[in-house]
């Protein structure tokens, strides 16, 4: 079997990864991720802006599949809870990264540069699904509390699950979900 993946990215991201672990972040230069994968920098920087978006490469699959989610569900469907179903379709793709989203995250936590970047990606995130909304006929405020509630659930559903066993993404988020709408009705 061999050591890498057949596809270059894939290639890069594990040698990315393996660095970051073994030598730091910081320590890690891109010309050292591309000689570890057998390749050349150039091919990095066909994939990758920098190598800080190694560690955030899927954020535009996961924006992608929740829009498109967020469009695929019923008009009736009030804004939050299409919103909830856009956040949590997914969950299985994290299922699937825990291992990798716990030391994702660990490099992420441990650079101020990193988390900026985090929270940046996050609300790219929140902005497209409340153009999403938007697109829906929901007015403002509603797109943009909406869209950015969803992703303060799925930012802690993500903190809370990272930091767990390997358990399931999707009841951590219901779990989440359920935590805010409680709060709300509540007031505590």
């Amino acid at each position: 079997m061999s050591r890498w993946p057949s596809n270059p990215r894939g290639r890069l991201e594990q040698a990315a990864m393996d660095l970051f672990v073994e030598r730091g972040y910081d320590q890690t230069t891109v010309a050292e991720i591309a000689e570890r994968a057998g390749l050349t920098e150039r091919t990095f920087f066909r994939h990758f802006s920098d190598k800080r978006e190694v560690l955030f490469q899927g954020g535009e699959l996961l924006q992608e599949a929740m829009v498109q989610t967020l469009a695929g569900t019923p008009p009736e469907v009030g804004p939050f809870d299409a919103v909830r179903a856009a956040i949590t379709c997914v969950a299985t793709f994290f299922d699937e990264r825990h291992d990798r989203s716990q030391l994702r995250q660990g490099i992420i936590d441990a650079h101020p540069e990193l988390q900026e970047r985090e929270v940046a990606k996050m609300a790219k995130i929140a902005g497209a699904l409340a153009e999403g909304l938007r697109a829906r006929g929901v007015g403002e405020p509603d797109a943009r509390l909406a869209a950015d509630a969803g992703i303060a659930v799925f930012r802690a559903s993500f903190a809370q699950w990272v930091r767990s066993e390997a358990g399931e993404m999707g009841k951590t988020m219901g779990e989440c979900f359920a935590a805010l709408e409680n709060l709300v009705e509540s007031g505590h």
